[in-house]
């Protein structure tokens, strides 16, 4: 790959300690490293590249990164979410799962998916994609195969197949209830130590492995444990989504007589791999602000990190309190999409509104902090200081984001500006371990117009599949209403 200059009307460098703005600096790499940022580098290169009228600044880092066609927009304005399918009949789960994509729908919508966060600058990914259309759970053949499409892609990922042991379901008379397989469940603990054993490293490390459990109240207690045990000795980030529903808080109310966090903190699993989704419902049953309170001080000890996902909430009335709030307790957040579009800048955007709105403070958070999330204490979440940062010695994964746009308006301030005004939509180039992904707004080989047409087939066809599955199986007109009243064609108004 030789040896690469980049010049920018802005470069954010880091120099140690933090992200500084270099107004027409300059950042350069010989193959797979960073071997300066700052002005007036005076060796030799291989390539000049002029950004122009840009911000190049290092990849973002997506703790919780959509990686396939996202069921979760399908209850924007169709809920409540057991009522529409978000969580399982009881009567499906007796008469036989199924899973409602074949190899290769799952493998398209990984490169679909993979495909979108390069578009959008994101760099590292920790991928995540939904139980719901499944028989049971991910598997370890599937994940094999994301293996060579992320490489493929060039996408740098934290792969490892999701598990559990149990999951809510709804029976006909309303009530919750859960339907347990532990064997199954580890099973799948077992197949994912496999992957990881096998698979981390891969690809010149583009490739690293994970542990994936599903959500908390879906695991048994021995399913936690084991699943400590292996992040330990396999030395491997581990992602929980937990604190992130009412539905959860009472089921572990009923399981443990006690909150989520609590569970973790007794059982040892919190830690510093520990990554966790979403953090909205703290304090367990009677949410005591004591409880809360020390709640927060077990993740701040335990040197865990929370994993913010500002839309796919915000989009239902929910909102962390707050990002803020926790920051200054000392505990790290890293931001996640984990709905589409899969657009981190448009996720800081709503996670500042959203911080401020629940302070009632406009000054209680900053773009600056927003994009630190977003790269250096993303980075900090996996244990990796070569990430999220434009320092000598870091990989070299850069993002070109243009400033030249007239949607974009006046320029108040580059990094204010790209978070206010712009989008994922306007990195325009895109570099990760040296080389180009994302070259004038386009990857190589991706026939767009295909894979937006054959994405929608996939898509409808899980539209379809949602009677099954949903509370008293209601067609799927009843399930997702439009917005308007749609006439088909020839009908009188």
């Amino acid at each position: 790959m030789g040896c690469t200059r980049i010049k920018g009307r802005y470069v954010v460098g880091f120099d140690g300690q933090r992200h500084r703005l270099l107004e027409n600096g300059e950042v350069v790499y010989r193959d797979d490293t960073i071997i300066f940022c700052g002005f007036g580098y005076d060796g030799p290169v291989d390539r000049e590249i002029d950004a122009g009228y840009a911000i190049v600044g290092p990849g973002f880092i997506d703790l919780d990164a959509l990686a396939d066609l996202d069921s979760t927009v399908l209850g924007f304005d169709n809920g409540p979410a057991w009522r529409c399918g978000r969580v399982w009949a009881s009567s499906y789960v007796e008469r036989g799962s199924r899973e409602v994509y074949d190899r290769t729908a799952e493998d398209f919508m990984k490169r679909y998916a993979y495909a979108q966060l390069l578009h959008n600058g994101i760099t590292t990914a920790l991928p995540i994609t939904s139980l719901l259309y499944r028989e049971w759970a991910e598997t370890y053949d599937e994940f094999a195969r994301a293996v060579d499409i992320a490489a493929e892609l060039g996408l740098r990922t934290y792969l490892g197949p999701a598990y559990r042991t149990g999951l809510s379901t709804v029976r006909p008379n309303g009530r919750f209830d859960m339907h347990w397989d532990e064997p199954r469940g580890l099973t799948g603990l077992d197949d994912a130590i496999r992957f990881l054993e096998t698979f981390d490293g891969r690809h010149d490390g583009l490739i690293r492995g994970m542990l994936a459990p599903d959500r908390i109240e879906g695991c048994s207690l021995t399913l936690l444990e084991r699943t400590r045990d292996a992040s330990r000795a396999l030395e491997c980030p581990v992602r929980l989504h937990c604190c992130q529903s009412q539905l959860e808080v009472d089921t572990m109310q009923q399981r443990f007589g006690t909150s989520s966090l609590q569970l973790l903190h007794d059982t040892g699993f919190l830690g510093p791999r520990a990554l966790l989704p979403h953090g909205l419902f703290l304090g367990g049953g009677e949410a005591r602000p004591e409880q809360i309170e020390r709640e927060l001080g077990y993740l701040a000890d335990a040197g865990s990190t929370l994993v913010h996902c500002p839309i796919v909430f915000g989009r239902h009335g929910k909102a962390l309190n707050s990002f803020s709030r926790l920051r200054a307790r000392g505990i790290n957040i890293g931001l996640g999409t984990d709905t589409f579009p899969p657009d981190l800048i448009r996720n800081m955007h709503a996670g500042i509104m959203l911080n401020r709105v629940m302070e009632d403070d406009s000054q209680a958070v900053s773009a600056a902090d927003f994009y630190n999330a977003a790269t250096l204490d993303g980075a900090r979440a996996l244990g990796r200081e070569d990430l999220g940062r434009l320092a000598p010695g870091a990989r070299a994964d850069i993002t070109v984001f243009d400033l030249s746009g007239f949607h974009l308006g006046q320029r108040v301030d580059p990094i204010q500006t790209m978070i206010m005004n712009g989008t994922g939509r306007d990195f325009k180039t895109v570099i990760v371990n040296g080389r180009i992904r994302v070259d004038g707004g386009a990857i190589a080989g991706v026939d767009y117009e295909d894979w937006h047409r054959h994405a929608q087939t996939l898509y409808d066809g899980l539209k379809a599949s949602y009677p099954e599955r949903t509370h008293l199986h209601p067609p799927v007109e009843q399930i997702f209403s439009p917005s308007f009243e749609l006439l088909p064609p020839g009908d009188a108004q």
